[in-house]
């Protein structure tokens, strides 16, 4: 566990709110936490729970190269977290180049296509099916928040073995991903929950930037590329390794067993 000297600063993005039906990816509504913690987590996937990080870069730059676009795997990876839209734009900004919509959803459909192929070979970071069971175990309430698409995010979840009832949010439930906190106070919304009550569980700046700016408890993990002091720069309050090393240590974050 990494600490900081300071306790750090402030964070807020897009809206297509999913009907109460629609808000779990996983299903039934049946409520898995019997008697509710106070606490609520909110996950954040890629990076968090499943090393999958480096192929989203992999997955955009094969997809850039293909449309001509080179741009180094350590830009790209400054933008994992958030919104493939956003990242485009802020690429080609940088570029001093316009990019039209069709063209962002032409390398959106690239990149899918580039990440889909790889998701054989992804496997979880270690804790984190660990880390999920202890929780409904001690009857904390948590959900997943990604700005993945829903039938991406819907294959990579299961090897999670996430029970049913507990939300899964994504992209499409909102118009605007990280840095603004839209995933996340959908999430937080599912659980009947105020974000300023919930911990945010994130491998990017991205998702501690959109905590700050909703008032929620940030929490890093170095599991998806992000050094430490980044993480506490972009307003963690603690930094793990790993789901694993987040577990270890879960009463440090107020979590405790009854």
């Amino acid at each position: 566990m990494r600490e900081p000297s300071l306790a750090p600063p402030d964070a807020r993005i897009m809206h297509k709110r999913p009907s109460k039906s629609s808000q779990n990816t996983n299903a039934e509504t049946s409520e898995p936490w019997g008697k509710k913690n106070a606490t609520a987590i909110l996950f954040d996937l890629d990076g968090t729970l499943i090393d999958s990080a480096y192929e989203h870069v992999m997955a955009w730059k094969e997809a850039l190269t293909e449309d001509g676009i080179h741009v180094p795997n350590a830009r790209i990876h400054r933008c994992v977290g958030m919104s493939g839209r956003l990242m485009l734009r802020s690429i080609f900004k940088e570029m001093g180049r316009k990019i039209s919509e069709s063209r962002i959803d032409h390398l959106e459909r690239l990149h899918k296509k580039r990440f889909e192929r790889e998701l054989p070979s992804i496997r979880l970071l270690p804790g984190a099916r660990e880390l999920l069971r202890y929780l409904s175990g001690v009857r904390v309430r948590w959900a997943i928040a990604t700005s993945g698409d829903k039938e991406t995010v819907g294959k990579m979840i299961k090897p999670l073995h996430i029970p049913s009832g507990i939300p899964v949010i994504t992209g499409d439930h909102v118009e605007r991903a990280k840095p603004d906190p839209d995933v996340f106070l959908e999430a937080a919304s599912s659980l009947g929950a105020q974000l300023s009550d919930c911990i945010v569980i994130g491998d990017s700046v991205w998702d501690l930037l959109a905590a700050r700016r909703a008032k929620a408890l940030g929490v890093g993990l170095l599991s998806g590329g992000y050094g430490d002091a980044e993480l506490f720069q972009a307003g963690a309050y603690r930094v793990y390794e790993n789901p694993a090393d987040l577990l270890e240590r879960i009463a440090e974050i107020g979590i405790q067993s009854e």
